[in-house]
């Protein structure tokens, strides 16, 4: 009884965190609605003894995906205003997707796959199963290949993010590193008399 209140708490606080993340119109707000979500996602989780999982999602999610999003917001000084002049041109198109992704969640939901009866239930194992051991060999065995790429995925998006945030300032002072190889002796030496 008391799982099931939890699970419904996480869950409905996840889908709500989910909605603001979309509908929310700044987009640092969004981020702060997305770290509350990956938190519920994390109690769901727990619930399922899956601690391990939990604990990755909160420290790689919340303490460094969206510390990076922060920065790339930071750094990209969205104009926002900018961003809303062209809404109205894209919403036929994004209408149109919305609406299909919806009936398609909606027939999802009614066609009876998500039943009680269709559903398993969570079993709680005991001690002795190590989760953390099950997902490692599950891991690194059978979705090897996945887990790889992902990880370049990822390389490719953390490169992304710092290419975009590279702009070239008027006021900075850069080195000529080709020019300070190529000098001599005599270019940086001055004989003066006292």
């Amino acid at each position: 009884m008391l799982e099931s209140i939890f699970f419904y708490l996480f869950g409905g606080l996840a889908t709500i965190g989910a909605l603001l993340v979309v509908l929310s119109r700044n987009p640092m707000h969004s981020v702060m609605w997305l770290i509350f979500c990956f938190f519920n996602a994390a109690g769901l989780f727990f619930l399922l003894d899956a601690e391990f999982i939990g604990i990755i999602t909160i420290l790689i999610y919340v303490g460094a995906v969206m510390v990076l999003f922060i920065f790339v917001i930071i750094m990209l000084e969205v104009n926002v205003a900018r961003m809303r002049e062209g809404f109205l041109h894209h919403l036929p198109l994004g209408g149109m997707i919305a609406m299909l992704v919806f009936i398609e969640m909606a027939s999802a939901g009614f066609s009876g796959v998500f039943s009680a009866e269709q559903m398993g239930t969570a079993v709680h194992l005991g001690q002795e199963v190590n989760n953390t051991a099950e997902i490692g060999k599950e891991l690194y065995t059978h979705y090897l290949l996945g887990f790889e790429l992902a990880a370049i995925i990822l390389l490719a998006a953390l490169v992304g993010s710092v290419v975009l945030t590279i702009r070239s300032r008027k006021d900075a002072k850069y080195q000529n590193i080709p020019a300070q190889i190529a000098v001599k002796k005599s270019d940086r030496l001055r004989k003066v008399r006292m």
